[in-house]
């Protein structure tokens, strides 16, 4: 289950929640969300625990949400309760 681009700008304001893009750092580089953070799927297990705070809202999302789904997936895994995916960024206004 996806929320929407309002419920995303609410936790970061108001939550000072965590913005995470999944995609490659090529597709970060163009296109950037503003105070998203870029972290590749293949690298969220690995970086995680020393760059994300388990006491802060996540929000995790990519270029279709298929990637963001399984980085929510990982990251709860990791002990992460409070993850959140935005999907893709397109919904972003």
């Amino acid at each position: 289950m996806f929320i929407s681009c309002e419920e995303t700008k609410e936790l970061i304001k108001e939550k000072k929640a965590q913005f995470i893009d999944v995609r490659t750092l090529p597709e970060f580089m163009s296109l950037q969300l503003p105070d998203a953070v870029n972290i590749p799927l293949d690298q969220i297990g690995q970086v995680a625990e020393t760059q994300l705070d388990k006491s802060r809202p996540i929000i995790v999302f990519c270029r279709s949400g298929s990637r963001s789904s399984m980085a929510m997936q990982i990251l709860q895994s990791m002990g992460f309760t409070d993850v959140h995916n935005m999907g893709s960024y397109s919904v972003w206004q």
